[in-house]
Formats: structure tokens, sequence, C-alpha cells
């Protein structure tokens, strides 16, 4: 893949006494903005017009994407053309044969960008966990061509063209490797100090992520803690994942403590280890207002008003999904709260602790509270009944040594 590389000073020097030339590239200039909203997790939801398309789409904005793409379901209820591309992708749960719709366009608000090549793709889990319709993800195709600030205070995004660009005072500048993923490199603690490559990744709904093989390799979680089992769901379906806690991330100048990490049994290598240990993801990413400069290959944090958010220890077991209108108890972890009070798989939940809102990001904040005692209504073969326990934790007590 071709990079491109805008960012350039020269200088001439000559033998006399005249001085030299210095060149300087065009500063980067004002395009749009337009607001976004933010999914649980910190994942970003943006609004764009596909083609001549009245009705606008929903994108999710995602670093950790190599291309761009649209739904199936999407492309076959809009009647979208596609063929196949002879290629496959690759995500935590499978990998898959992939059509493209080519030679297409997306306006944004102030901005419309032609001659985007769409691959296709079902998202129909995306849209179940999110409880929005998910059109479609936006990645390095998009981020290739523009300098993008995001603002979480705000829920703004502002689009520049490639150029300089006055960094703000305060702040830290990361040059990750860029492929078409940003690869940067983090200072991780937990048993033992390790550093290694992780993706940037503003498409993860979590904290942090490691492949299972990078900590069996490296040894460097504590022993005496034992992880929890959760399910997680990416492309290709769901699978079930570890979730412990690790002493220490420092990204760039900041370092996050007791953070919330899930352990991938990679089967399909999608993280691409050793090279890549993993990824950081957007519940840290969001502490953050970023300038993503692909062009220039930087990324700029900014620490914002989530800055010292705390990070969510609670556990239930339960994953929830939203369809045909109501919200689903998904697999329940054997062995949870949850389990151990008697919810079982694809109960309908009606309310929790008074809300019945049959929203699935309230219900899921609402389960957040470690200790904190909790009442579902539930409908099980059209039967409606309670179920109540009390929201459990990731971790116990451990002796944290100072570092």
């Amino acid at each position: 893949m071709c990079r491109i590389l805008l960012y350039l000073l020269f200088t001439f020097s000559t033998l006399t006494f005249y001085g030299q030339e210095v060149y300087f590239e065009e500063p980067a200039k004002f395009i749009t903005q337009f607001t976004f909203k933010q999914l649980i997790g910190g994942v970003i939801l943006v609004k764009a017009k596909f083609n001549n398309i009245t009705e606008p789409f929903n994108f999710i904005l995602d670093t950790g994407s190599g291309a761009i793409s649209l739904d199936s379901s999407t492309t076959a209820e809009f009647k979208i053309p596609h063929e196949p591309s002879g290629r496959t992708i690759s995500g935590i749960a499978g990998i898959r044969k992939v059509d493209y719709a080519k030679n297409n366009s997306l306006t944004f608000p102030g901005l419309k960008v032609d001659s985007l090549d769409f691959y296709i793709n079902d998202y129909n889990i995306l849209s179940s966990v999110y409880g929005e319709k998910i059109d479609g993800i936006i990645g390095y195709t998009f981020f290739h061509k523009f300098i993008v600030k995001i603002n979480f205070d705000s829920l703004y995004i502002q689009i520049f063209s490639p150029g300089r660009i006055q960094y703000p005072s305060k702040g830290t500048l990361l040059t990750p490797l860029f492929t078409a993923l940003p690869i940067q490199s983090l200072t991780i603690k937990d048993a033992r100090k390790v550093v290694s490559n992780f993706y940037f990744d503003t498409g993860a709904g979590l904290n942090f992520l490691i492949s299972k093989q990078f900590e069996k390799d490296s040894s460097f979680l504590l022993k005496r803690r034992r992880p929890v089992s959760i399910q997680a769901q990416g492309l290709g379906g769901k699978m079930e994942m570890l979730l412990t806690i690790i002493k220490r991330i420092k990204i760039g100048s900041y370092k996050f403590k007791k953070v919330p990490t899930d352990i991938l049994d990679d089967e399909y290598n999608a993280i691409s280890y050793p090279f890549i240990s993993g990824l950081i993801g957007d519940d840290i990413l969001r502490r953050f207002n970023m300038i993503i400069n692909y062009p220039n290959r930087e990324i700029y944090l900014s620490p914002n008003s989530h800055f010292n958010d705390k990070f969510d220890y609670s556990y239930t077991g339960i994953n929830m999904y939203f369809a045909d209108g109501a919200i689903f108890s998904d697999e329940v972890i054997k062995g949870s709260p949850a389990y151990k009070a008697g919810l079982k798989k694809d109960d309908i939940i009606m309310g929790i602790n008074n809300n019945f809102s049959n929203n699935i990001t309230v219900y899921k904040n609402l389960m957040q509270n470690v200790g904190e005692k909790v009442t579902l209504l539930v409908m099980r073969d059209k039967t409606p009944f309670i179920i109540s326990f009390r929201v459990g934790r990731i971790f116990k007590r451990f002796n944290w040594l100072r570092f």
C-alpha cells in the first residue's frame, strides 16, 4: 500500500554566505465540523449520506479498520450494486470473503468524498449490541485523506485538509507506525514491565486487549489474580474471552492504573501477533481530545474532562442485545451473579430498577455499580417475573505494589 508523507521540510545550504532557502508546507485548512454520538465504550458514531440516498447512514469511525465498509443488510435494503472483491477480512471471531461496492461517495455536513470503494460485511451483531442500526465502518480509506480532530467534551469532529497544523500546548504527540492502521508502542506493567506494540483502535468499545499468546509468552500478568469469563462480539460472531486488570498502562506521557483488560485467544491471528500484542480501545481513548493526522503520521492527545473517570470494574455475567424492538439477555456466564440469580439466555429484559426505557445503553449503565443490588423485570415464556442480584467485581482485593 502506498504511503503518502505530506509533512516535509526542505533545507538547502550553499557554500557562500548568502544564507539558505527554507520551504514550508502549506498550513492545513479547515473544511467542516459536525457532531457525533458516543456509543457504549466511547465508540464514535457519525452520520453521512451515501451517494444520492436521502436517508443518512450510521457509521462507526474506526482507526482499527484498514478500509471503509457497508453493512450487508443496508446494501440489500437500498439495492446497492456490489461484486466479489477476491479478498478476505479477519476479525476476532472469524475470517470471511467480502464483496465490494465500487466508486461511491459519502457526504458529511460541508464535505463530500468521492471515488470510495466499500467492502460489504455483516454488521447485524454490532447493531444488536449498540441498539443502533450500524450501516458501516469508516477507516483508513477516509482517515488518510484528512486531519481529523475529535472532541469528546463537545462531541464534535472537525475535518482539515492535510498540511501544517498547530497542536495545543498541553498534550502529548504520538508518532505511531502507520500501516493501514496506527500502531503505538506502549509500556505496560503488572508482574513485570513490558514494552510492546498495540493497535490504536477507536472502534473497540473497551479499555485494553491483549492476545492470550502474548500473555503466555511475556508472563507479565500476576499469577495470583484470576480472570473472569466474559462474552465478546466481533467480526464473525461471538466468542468467550477472559477479563482481568493490569497495574499500569502508559501511553505517551500519560499513565492509567488498574486497567480492565480483555484477554483474547486469537485463533485467527486477527491481531497479528507477535508483531502486535493487542489494542488500546476507546474506553481509554475517549479520555482525550484527539488530533488524528494520518498524512503526517502523528496523533496528538490532550486530556479532557473525562480523563479521571473511574474504570468500570463491575461484573454481572450478562450480555444484552437489541432485536425486534426488545432487549434480550445473551449467553449468561456460568457462575456469574446473573447466572446464580437464575437469568437465562433469551430472557426479555423489560426493566431494571424501575427504569423501563428499553434503552440498552441505559440498562448496561444501571449495572455498573459494584456491590449494588439490581432488580430486573424479565419476561420468559410470556410470563413476567423478578430477578435480583448484587453486581460483582472483576477482581478482589490485592496488595498493589508501588510503581
